[in-house]
């Protein structure tokens, strides 16, 4: 049994992790590229991302190949993963985030997309704004199983 001052405790924190959705909205829909080429790829958020704790703006960037577990590329909109090449790099202005990739090589093939760490749910998923980023005909768009809710994400094939 809890006391009334720990479920009134309770029910504020509910409230404030549940209070509103932060929709991510990922561009461009299609684009075509070859090897070498600069990329970039858009995420707006629908209101700030930014930590009332830290200052830190709490979006992510990540990497999926087929087959195979998300791979974090950028956090806090701009700061590199170790272990990352130097060629991936994150910006902000206002509320977009934008992810570059400098020079496109083969093995950058897969889908990216963007995560928001501000809100529950993480992500909202918005199926009409799936994108797809190809230099060959065909595109694939995979989804990570789980409790993974995406924005669109966008397939690059080298």
């Amino acid at each position: 049994m809890i006391s009334k001052a720990q479920f009134i405790g309770l029910l504020v924190l509910w409230i404030q992790y549940s209070s509103g959705q932060i929709a991510l909205t990922q561009t461009p829909e299609s684009l075509t590229v070859s090897l070498g080429d600069r990329v970039t790829i858009n995420c707006k958020a629908s209101s700030s991302l930014t930590s009332s704790y830290s200052g830190k703006e709490l979006l992510a960037w990540y990497q999926q190949k087929l087959g195979q577990a998300p791979k974090l590329l950028i956090y806090y909109a701009d700061t590199l993963q170790s272990g990352v090449p130097a060629r991936f790099s994150g910006s902000r202005s206002g509320s977009d985030y934008t992810l570059t990739i400098s020079r496109v090589e083969a093995e950058d093939a897969g889908d990216y997309y963007c995560q928001q760490d501000k809100s529950f749910p993480l992500t909202v998923i918005q199926t009409s704004t799936k994108t797809c980023l190809c230099c060959s005909v065909q595109c694939h768009s995979y989804f990570p199983q789980q409790n993974h809710l995406l924005t669109g994400t966008v397939t690059l094939e080298v």
